[in-house]
């Protein structure tokens, strides 16, 4: 019995290796061309606009959005910040979230909205408020997504990924009407700020776009341009094939750029890095709030890594995101003690079964769910800026078992990422 017991494992592993070199070699088979035109992704004129883009090379650019992000903190205007996380499918209990937080009745008018990969796609709801809350429900339960990872989506001859971007470029298309981008300039022309970040794979660097800018353009190319960001923040690497996305380059030369999931450099967006170790010259006490709403979990699942290739990579890939995400945290509170922010946390429990790949409508809906009955309570946040030196920046997360959903409920002899070893 024992020896079946370990061939089986044997095939597991062997079925996995090869699992993973299949998958290699098909995406091997695409390739992506870079043409160095056309320009335009629309018909009609061209109108030379603002460039959207706040690159890290852009010495000038920086400065100024620097000035205008720290600008804003001040004690006689409290700012407040929204920041968004990446997540793939648990991007629905931000959703949620904010939706409950509506409920609650003080969710605030953010000044400020930020979003990486699937919280770039929440955040143009998340700033235009509440009366936008039905289309980002849809959005995230309707049952759109679904397909994003299906074996119809398998695009592994085609393009230098494992799937094709079709169905999420249909759900953005689907979401990003012209309503909503005139709504966005309206906000934007009241000093409002709505930014996603990307990584231009290119140069390696995060690239800020300035949404509301792009917005106020109003064109069929402006549009398009909108669309094809939040698609690029969204494209996880060699799960989805990159954007390209035409850019000026220092020699006045354009160029079609690299961009792919912003979370690849930066978990979320709160505060530039050209910010991070400012101190303001003068204590100004309070001067507003930032809240970060990570669609994920922030502790350590605790669990015997199973000996397949699979169980490996996945178990690394978690601790080696959770490990980035919790630096991310512990820098951003810093910041936030030292210049008079509150910092508030919000992220999936920990004692729930949470899977960035999993666009099943049953589970993204439970999730939508349970981020909504957060919200609506008094426990779903933790602020980060008042814990004590002693204790742990990043308190565990967990609630009791009678509120986790059905679909969202772990095994009872396991964690999400670890398996107990079978004899």
């Amino acid at each position: 019995m024992r020896n079946q017991t370990r061939l089986n494992g044997m095939r597991r592993i062997v079925w996995s290796l090869l699992s993973v070199a299949l998958a290699f070699a098909l995406a091997a088979c695409g390739t992506l061309d870079r043409p160095t035109g056309p320009l335009r992704i629309a018909d009609g004129a061209l109108v030379r606009a603002a460039d959207p883009r706040i690159r890290a090379s852009d010495g000038a650019r920086l400065k100024a959005f620097t000035q205008e992000i720290g600008g804003r903190l001040r004690a006689d205007h409290p700012t407040s910040i929204l920041a968004l996380s990446g997540g793939g499918a648990n991007g629905a209990y931000g959703a949620g979230l904010l939706v409950g937080w509506t409920e609650h009745g003080d969710r605030p008018q953010f000044d400020v909205v930020t979003g990486v990969s699937t919280g770039a796609l929440a955040a143009p709801f998340a700033f235009l408020g509440p009366d936008w809350d039905d289309e980002l429900r849809e959005a995230y339960t309707s049952g759109a997504a679904s397909g994003i990872l299906s074996w119809r989506s398998f695009a592994g001859f085609l393009n230098p990924s494992l799937f094709s971007s079709r169905v999420l470029r249909d759900l953005v298309d689907q979401n990003v009407t012209p309503e909503l981008i005139q709504a966005v300039a309206r906000e934007h022309a009241k000093g409002r700020r709505l930014l996603v970040a990307t990584t231009n794979l290119d140069d390696e660097e995060t690239v800020i776009w300035d949404m509301g800018l792009l917005a106020t353009q109003g064109d069929d190319n402006a549009r398009e341009l909108f669309k094809e960001v939040l698609v690029a923040s969204a494209s996880i690497p060699g799960v989805f094939p990159p954007a390209l996305i035409a850019g000026l380059q220092t020699d006045n030369q354009v160029a079609l750029e690299m961009h792919v999931d912003g979370g690849v450099n930066t978990p979320f967006l709160a505060i530039p890095e050209e910010l991070m170790l400012w101190t303001r010259p003068h204590d100004e006490g309070r001067v507003g709030a930032l809240y970060v709403i990570v669609n994920g979990q922030t502790g350590r699942n605790e669990g015997v890594t199973p000996g397949r290739l699979s169980g490996i990579l996945s178990r690394t890939y978690d601790s080696m995101s959770k490990a980035s995400l919790r630096i991310h945290l512990a820098v951003t509170a810093a910041f936030a003690r030292r210049n008079g922010l509150d910092m508030s946390l919000s992220a999936i429990p920990d004692n729930v079964s949470a899977s960035s790949l999993k666009f099943d409508q049953a589970t993204m809906t439970a999730l939508f769910d349970l981020g909504r009955q957060r919200g609506r309570g008094p426990d779903a946040w933790t602020r980060l800026d008042r814990q004590a030196p002693d204790s742990p920046l990043i308190p565990a997360t967990t609630i009791s078992k009678s509120q986790v959903p059905a679909a969202l409920a772990l095994p009872a002899t396991a964690t999400p990422t670890a398996e107990t070893p079978k004899d």
